[in-house]
């Protein structure tokens, strides 16, 4: 059920929101633009199908080498937070000691959703350097061992006694300096989108106040929505939906304005002129790539509480720039005009969004494919395997081999909010 905060709204209207917000939004309205891209009926990219099973050969290669017996983890933030052999989480591991399993889970909560919410794009130059290990790192997997060192010295809490901890007060306190800091910012070190990523986190401290029923009363913080998912659960089995369906109530207000119906933001959610815009709504397509994102992260502490996490396939492949550049750089999408991928464009062009659009949709496809080739299915081989063995590494591989510095194909006119 999609909230809405009281807006006063018609049945259509509160309808075509919860639509919105569903994965089955996201795949059916993908979908239609992708048979429009298949039959060379979109204005910026055309599909060439007889690349996928090419494109899902690359892919299989990457998970094998990786993974070779298959066993593939999430693709999560967890993951980013393991690199160079080197669990980051070791950090958490004395402070935890003698805290129950909820409250663990809560800490956990906090720490994915913070750090997911600052995974928007670093660009090519930026760079954080652990001191713990002298280690040197970019992109994702910097913006994630960052994120979680700030998280251990307590950058996210209001009370000093109790730094693993994000709440209401920390969050919408939180100043750009502060972040800068802990992100090693500099004019020699450039983070694109900082101000956007500081206002993101300063609006998801006001909407903790703002849903006592999601994040609690006394102090709001993101983990507690732990404790609302766990009386959701059905015995010991819950919906990876229902936790999509969470993050998107209780977080749509975070997102800078852009698209709303009757004034409520809807979010990572954009219009494009090919779909017919006959019903409210009917011309958007949504996408939700960061609420994903952290639906995949906020998985496994809900798992380590003994939960069965239920209807796994039903949330869809991310719409960002690795994914989309894998089908780009192997020769499934390809652009009407080479210009355009010389020049950057801002996430709500039209260019981007069908790019995006047609990213989701592949990546069904590949996985289809790859399930095909190793006689597994979608409980076997879920999409969320795929991404992380996979999809986003093949991406980024293919990228490296053709580009130096392996930034994407199509460059995106970030503001820290959306890729």
């Amino acid at each position: 059920m999609a909230l809405t905060h009281g807006i006063p709204l018609s049945d259509t209207e509160r309808a075509a929101i919860a639509y919105l917000r569903s994965p089955q939004a996201i795949r059916e309205q993908c979908d239609r633009l992708l048979t429009l891209a298949c039959d060379r009926q979109l204005a910026h990219f055309r599909c060439d199908l007889t690349q996928l099973q090419p494109t899902a050969d690359y892919v299989l290669d990457v998970i094998r080498e990786s993974y070779p017996d298959l066993n593939v983890p999430f693709h999560s933030r967890w993951r980013h937070f393991e690199v160079d052999r080197v669990s980051r989480l070791a950090l958490l591991a004395e402070p935890l000691k003698g805290l129950d399993a909820v409250e663990q889970a809560r800490i956990k909560f906090d720490l994915a959703v913070t750090s997911v919410l600052l995974d928007a794009g670093a660009g090519a130059t930026w760079r954080y350097r652990e001191a713990d290990t002298g280690l040197t790192f970019q992109r994702s997997e910097g913006l994630a061992i960052a994120s979680v060192h700030l998280f251990v010295a307590g950058g996210f809490s209001s009370d000093p006694t109790r730094p693993l901890q994000a709440d209401a007060a920390g969050l919408s306190g939180l100043a750009e300096s502060e972040l800068a800091a802990g992100f090693q910012v500099s004019a020699d070190n450039p983070l694109v989108g900082l101000e956007g990523r500081v206002t993101l986190l300063q609006r998801l401290g006001k909407a903790l106040y703002q849903w006592p029923d999601l994040f609690g009363e006394e102090i709001p913080r993101p983990g507690h929505l732990v404790d609302y998912l766990l009386d959701l659960a059905e015995g010991d089995r819950l919906s990876a939906v229902t936790v999509l369906q969470a993050v998107l109530n209780g977080m749509s207000d975070i997102w800078p304005g852009r698209v709303a119906i009757a004034d409520l933001n809807l979010g990572d959610v954009w219009p494009h002129s090919a779909l017919p815009n006959d019903s409210i709504g009917g011309g958007l397509v949504p996408f939700h790539k960061l609420s994903q994102w952290l639906t995949y992260s906020l998985l496994e502490p809900l798992q380590e509480l003994g939960l069965e996490i239920t209807d796994l396939d039903q949330l869809t492949g991310l719409a960002e720039y690795r994914n989309g550049g894998l089908c780009l750089d192997l020769g499934l999408l390809q652009p009407n005009d080479p210009a355009i991928l010389t020049t950057p464009h801002p996430p709500g062009s039209e260019v981007i969004v069908e790019w995006r659009s047609l990213t989701v949709s592949l990546l069904d496809r590949i996985a289809q494919s790859i399930r095909h080739s190793l006689g597994m299915d979608a409980t076997q081989l879920p999409l969320v395997k795929i991404l992380q063995g996979g999809t986003w590494t093949a991406g980024r591989r293919i990228a490296a081999e053709l580009r130096p510095g392996g930034p994407p194909p199509l460059q995106i006119l970030s503001d820290g909010t959306v890729f």
